[in-house]
């Protein structure tokens, strides 16, 4: 006769089998990275940003590597890298768009008419100042910083070549301005995020942030205008130069009042509050179609002048390689031979290659090691500020991504926030103060990525010589922003208790 089966014994729960990561585990990737951009940087000083991809690859393999050795499997790495990665298509979807946009945007003659009248309309004196309030009116109407750069980034670096002024600094104060109406705009998903992640009404979040974000960028126009007053006038020769290209580019094009019907379509679908992918889209048909129907002349030479389907084959030039004019005028054709969904693709690959080290570093366990040595080290509120601020920045360097910026540590300082008796308006200011601006400051970071291929001109001057035409410097409110903000937490300005329910900021 057979026994009846033992009963097996309830399994004991296991113990997790990941290892704790030191700090040196943390550092490691880090390191790696810097250090493999330092040498890209020694080797090829003329065109270092071509090859910061495998900078990050490097550093991508370090974190993976550092994660088999505590423990994390291979198919977990595999899935952050890949989720990470897919986290930013919606970026890179744009990004594309945006290639295709400028290049119908030129060949519809939208771009050289904003060169045209924007030199007639601006003074060299105020246009640094002038740019960046332009672009903050059109960030907090329209509440993307992306789009403002898009849509009205290209036509002011234009006008800034055309007058000889600095690329650096125009594009530091389009970025300035956007991102300043961008933070303050209820219409900005990035503000919306803050704010729900959080648990803060949205209104209260921005009237909170504006104690921040205006005096920097009240300091910030003060620094353009400083700036900009040594311009002055232009001089005979600058201005002749500028006659020169604008009667060209009414030779050109024809500039008359439907070829702004782009522009308009895109702003006011942000207006709208439709999403950026479809908006820019939007924009790049209407591109089309107005080059289609009055800049005839300019489609024909595109598409070879002659033979069937040259109308078709120029706009697929426009769209797919960029807009391409040989004048006779260096400076025309430089301005206009630009765009083009095929010459975004090099930015495409870096953004993939960003992705792939931050998904490597958060999954690896890094992130949150980081963080929790930070947070058992903080005593005060300011530091406990201070800690929120560089985690939000130390995690745009290492997962090159806006969004999760704001999110992981709103996320991981949520609690210690309030066993501190602090209000939660406090951590969405923190979070958005240096996460969602400080994005555009980082070269491989998604935002800093996409600047540099909309204005032309990168972050810190890889690929032009370490430190020629960087913007970063001159983005003043990006990390004046910031600053101000840990000013704030060691002095207890603004920083408001629990329990206060503010009304007015």
């Amino acid at each position: 006769m057979n026994s009846a089966p033992e009963s097996s014994p309830e399994p004991s729960p296991e113990p997790s089998r990941e290892k704790t990561p030191t700090p040196l585990d943390v550092l490691l990737p880090v390191l790696v990275l810097i250090g493999c951009l330092l040498l890209l940087l020694n080797s090829f000083s003329d065109n270092a940003g071509g090859y910061t991809q495998l900078a990050l690859v490097a550093a991508a393999i370090t974190a993976c590597l550092v994660g088999l050795k505590n423990r994390v499997t291979w198919a977990e790495l595999e899935d952050g890298m890949i989720n990470s990665v897919t986290s930013g298509l919606k970026a890179i979807l744009v990004l594309l768009v945006v290639g295709g946009l400028v290049g119908s945007w030129i060949l519809a003659g939208t771009v050289p008419a904003m060169i045209y009248w924007g030199t007639q309309l601006l003074s060299p004196q105020w246009f640094y100042p002038a740019a960046a309030l332009i672009c903050a009116v059109t960030g907090l109407s329209i509440g993307s910083s992306w789009t403002v750069a898009g849509a009205l980034g290209v036509g002011l670096m234009g006008v800034a070549s055309v007058m000889g002024l600095s690329p650096a600094i125009t594009a530091g104060a389009i970025l300035s301005g956007a991102y300043m109406g961008d933070k303050l705009s209820p219409l900005s998903d990035t503000t919306n995020l803050a704010a729900g992640v959080t648990g803060n009404d949205l209104f209260r979040h921005i009237r909170h942030m504006g104690w921040t974000t205006i005096p920097a960028f009240v300091i910030s126009l003060l620094v353009f205008v400083v700036v900009g007053s040594g311009g002055g006038e232009l001089n005979g020769d600058l201005g002749g130069e500028i006659v020169a290209v604008n009667r060209l580019l009414g030779e050109q094009f024809y500039l008359g009042l439907p070829v702004f019907v782009p522009l308009l379509v895109v702003l006011t679908l942000a207006l709208l509050r439709k999403p950026v992918l479809p908006a820019l889209m939007a924009g790049m048909v209407a591109g089309v179609l107005v080059a289609l129907l009055f800049q005839t002349p300019q489609v024909t030479s595109l598409g070879g002048g002659e033979g069937d389907g040259v109308m078709i084959k120029g706009v697929a030039i426009a769209l797919m390689d960029g807009f391409a004019i040989e004048s006779g005028n260096s400076m025309v054709d430089d301005l206009l031979s630009k765009g083009g969904m095929g010459n975004m693709l090099s930015t495409v690959f870096l953004i993939i290659c960003a992705l792939t080290f931050g998904g490597a570093f958060e999954r690896a366990g890094l992130l949150k090691r980081a963080v929790d040595g930070i947070l058992n080290r903080v005593k005060t509120v300011g530091g406990l500020i201070s800690a929120t601020l560089a985690t939000s920045f130390g995690v745009n360097v290492t997962c090159a991504d806006q969004y999760i910026s704001v999110v992981m540590p709103a996320r991981m300082y949520k609690d210690a926030y309030r066993q501190r008796g602090l209000h939660p308006l406090n951590l969405s200011r923190a979070v958005e103060d240096a996460g969602t601006i400080t994005s555009v400051l980082i070269p491989w970071n998604t935002c800093g990525i996409y600047m540099a291929g909309v204005l032309g001109v990168t972050a810190w001057g890889w690929g032009s010589g370490l430190g020629a035409f960087a913007y970063a410097p001159w983005a003043i409110f990006c990390w004046l922003c910031p600053i101000i903000s840990a000013i704030y937490g060691y002095t207890a300005f603004k920083v408001l208790p629990l329990k206060t329910e503010p009304e007015a900021g």
